[in-house]
């Protein structure tokens, strides 16, 4: 399927369900179907991200099979695209507006945002703005990261807060800042402009530097093992449920294997972690607790097997903050 053809699916999606939904103030697309070109291939393990704007947001989001599309549909409060000054700085939204991409607009006041967002999203003021949210992105994800509660919780406050560190830089770059492939992403940017070095310290902090690809494909085995066995079982009160589903294997366990397959094997650990970690989450949902050994061993091939471990990585993330500021500024637009 074309990107054009899966937008125009989302739009009818969007016509003919989500507007339904009660409270609902309009919709848009996210994601990389909006930033890649409309005649270009939507890849096999890539889904379509739909946000739709509700007065009040009830529940979670979730994976829907709809007209030969993945879509990805996520919910989001009337409040948080009230003004163009607020979608400036957040760097999870403003890359929403930088392009056309409203799905749907009752009121008329998301394509006025929109062409308001676009005229300044490039003004340097705004991308270091968006830089310093995700830095504080890092600094409260990791904050967590020495927490009690379960393994898979304790990971991810360190995962997703040492993963921001790229999104900081893509950001700074005026790219996608895009969740599964948010390594190699950085790794084509920093590479363009001179900077691999940068990309290999990233890639450092998370642990993943020196990995081989053998050892990245034994985790991915072992992961598509628990991926499967998680899939087969119904969650519907974890977020995260439609994400482990046969729907969703293309893209959770055969983008990790796309990755790999084209020598990016240290860039795919980021979302091996993140997968295992909603695996065994969603088995506890269902009241299907697994083993942990499996996660605890590639945990060790990263150095944060244990919490002590994981506050260490953090610590060193913590510190590499105001060089990692830097960078973003060797990035962003000029004045």
């Amino acid at each position: 399927m074309r990107v054009g053809k899966a937008v125009e699916t989302a739009r009818r999606w969007v016509r003919d369900e989500g507007a339904r939904l009660p409270g609902f103030g309009g919709a848009f697309l996210t994601g990389s179907a909006l930033w890649a070109p409309p005649g270009s291939a939507l890849p096999p393990h890539s889904d379509v991200d739909v946000m739709v704007v509700l007065d009040e947001p009830a529940g979670h989001g979730r994976k829907v099979r709809y007209g030969g599309a993945l879509l990805d549909v996520s919910f989001l409060p009337a409040t948080r695209v009230e003004s163009a000054e607020a979608v400036l700085r957040d760097y999870h939204l403003a890359g929403a507006f930088h392009r056309p991409g409203v799905l749907a607009d009752p009121t008329g006041r998301l394509s006025d945002l929109g062409r308001e967002v676009s005229r300044r999203f490039a003004g340097r003021r705004w991308v270091l703005a968006r830089c310093d949210h995700a830095l504080e992105t890092v600094r409260a994800r990791l904050a967590g990261a020495g927490s009690p509660g379960p393994l898979p919780d304790q990971v991810n406050a360190w995962l997703f807060g040492t993963g921001v560190t790229a999104h900081v830089l893509l950001v700074a770059g005026l790219r996608n800042p895009t969740v599964r492939r948010r390594y190699a992403a950085t790794r084509e940017l920093l590479a363009g402009r001179g900077l691999a070095d940068r990309h290999e310290h990233l890639l450092d902090l998370l642990g993943c530097a020196t990995m081989t690809p053998g050892r990245v494909r034994r985790h991915l085995d072992g992961l598509e093992r628990l991926f499967d066995t998680a899939a087969r079982v119904d969650a519907p009160g974890y977020r995260f449920d439609s994400d482990i589903t046969a729907a969703a294997r293309p893209i959770a366990v055969g983008g990790s294997r796309a990755l790999i397959d084209a020598g990016l094997h240290r860039e795919a650990v980021f979302w091996l972690v993140a997968t295992y970690a909603r695996c065994l989450l969603k088995l506890a949902a269902a009241g299907r607790p697994a083993p942990e050994d499996t996660l605890l061993e590639l945990l060790s091939d990263l150095g944060a097997a244990t919490p002590a471990a994981r506050q260490a990585r953090a610590a060193t993330v913590l510190a590499d903050l105001p060089s990692l500021r830097r960078t973003a500024g060797h990035l962003a637009p000029p004045a």
